[in-house]
């Protein structure tokens, strides 16, 4: 039989593969149907895990609270264990973007311990002191998200890097301020309650408010730009910090202020 021409021509336009190409074919996994699209954060993922961290933070303050006698000394384990256990969570997380459920959930946990702690302190030396500053950090955080929202402040890069800089030289004030307190009585003054300490509060007050304005804008930004449903947890993590960081120092200066 002869050989059709029309067979013979397109054969002879065709490469014959060579072994190395018929070895990555056979390796190929095989087609399992189409993929699952990816899953884009939205602002009630956001709103979920926020509220998440915030409800353990509220669980194991209790319980840090009903542990926690009159004095210092019996809270100091406590403090310790809540202090150190979320600063260095606390820093893998925002040093390395390793943020997720449970990494999240068991910072939330320390943090707790450490708040309710410090809070039945202040609460046997100012009766109600609690109540006024989980308030006033209300207020603060719907305020912020409210001029947030309608624009009153615009997150620049310029804005964020004075509000970044500033942060970290607030930190570093009250490490010196620490450091201080070991040869000094009182240390620098930032927390002895007079005029500088009142002063340092309000400073750091501001700062934690624009902290948030900053958190809000990431949380927006990544919605805006489809980011992966797992950067939530980060989201999450970032506003929940500067919660805690302006509910401490609400409830130092309303300390102040009642002295």
């Amino acid at each position: 039989m002869a050989e059709n021409p029309v067979i013979r021509r397109f054969a002879s336009n065709v490469a014959t593969p060579s072994a190395l190409d018929l070895q990555k074919q056979y390796d190929q996994p095989a087609y399992t149907g189409p993929r699952p699209s990816p899953r884009y954060m939205t602002l009630d993922d956001v709103v979920q895990r926020t509220g998440a961290m915030l409800l353990v933070i509220l669980a194991s303050g209790a319980v840090s609270w009903v542990l926690t006698s009159e004095s210092l000394s019996a809270a100091m384990p406590l403090f310790m264990v809540g202090l150190m256990g979320g600063l260095a969570l606390g820093l893998y997380m925002a040093f390395t973007g390793k943020a997720n459920a449970a990494t999240c959930l068991l910072y939330s946990a320390f943090e707790g311990v450490l708040l309710g702690a410090i809070s039945k302190l202040f609460e046997l030396r100012y009766p109600g002191i609690v109540v006024q500053a989980v308030t006033g950090t209300v207020m603060v955080a719907v305020g912020m998200l409210f001029v947030y929202r309608i624009g009153a402040i615009r997150v620049t890069p310029r804005f964020t890097r004075i509000v970044v800089g500033a942060t970290i030289g607030a930190f570093g004030l009250m490490l010196v301020n620490l450091i201080a307190y070991l040869f000094v009585d009182g240390g620098l003054g930032l927390r002895t309650g007079g005029p500088l300490a009142i002063g340092f509060s309000l400073l750091c007050i501001g700062l934690a408010a624009m902290n948030l304005v900053i958190d809000f804008d990431v949380v927006e930004r990544g919605i805006r730009m489809g980011a992966d449903q797992k950067f939530a947890w980060y989201a999450s993590f970032g506003i929940t910090v500067t919660l805690v960081w302006l509910y401490i120092e609400i409830l130092r200066l309303i300390g102040y202020a009642r002295d």
